[in-house]
């Protein structure tokens, strides 16, 4: 199972790099069945059952993709990752533990209290940033050129995802040092 999730994080990190490629080579409807693969390939490797209404939504970007020969519902792929990712945070935001507490004890399974509100803020700035996320993601699809959409949700997103991990990082608050 280990490697099919890794399998299905790299598909999804590469995907907007093959639509690309994809889209200047080929008709959209054959590009389409990419996207079929990294959705059903995110699904399998999820417990998260958002994965699979993820799946449910890229199959009709899928479908309206093949049927129109149009690259669009390809590129509105992110914003889906990005809404379902919103939805797992913010779901557990209302039905505790956090996605961002349930990471944290994997590392400290004793987490203090106090921690908790800490954690809680940082659920609610990642699903802030889902949302600036997919908006963006959203205005490339609709109004940039492929290369632009490409770069940012195939590089550009990555590199705010880290930024934020890292910043949240650095400005974690220490226990006793």
């Amino acid at each position: 199972m280990r490697a099919a999730t890794g399998l299905a994080w790299l598909a999804t990190l590469l995907y907007p790099l093959a639509v690309w490629f994809g889209l200047a080579h080929w008709e959209a409807r054959w590009v389409a069945l990419l996207l079929l693969v990294v959705a059903g390939l995110r699904a399998l490797a999820s417990p998260e059952p958002i994965w699979r209404v993820a799946a449910a939504g890229a199959g009709l970007l899928v479908l309206a993709s093949f049927l129109a020969n149009d690259g669009l519902p390809l590129k509105l792929y992110p914003v889906l990752v990005n809404l379902a990712l919103l939805g797992v945070f913010a779901t557990s935001l209302w039905r505790p533990p956090t996605v961002i507490e349930r990471l944290a004890r994997l590392q400290e399974p004793d987490l203090p209290p106090e921690a908790i509100p800490y954690i809680t803020r940082v659920t609610q700035v990642w699903c802030g940033f889902f949302v600036v996320n997919g908006g963006i993601a959203l205005w490339t699809a609709l109004a940039a050129s492929d290369a632009t959409w490409a770069l940012y949700n195939g590089l550009i997103a990555y590199l705010l995802i880290g930024a934020l991990v890292l910043g949240e990082r650095l400005l974690r608050p220490r226990r006793g040092h």
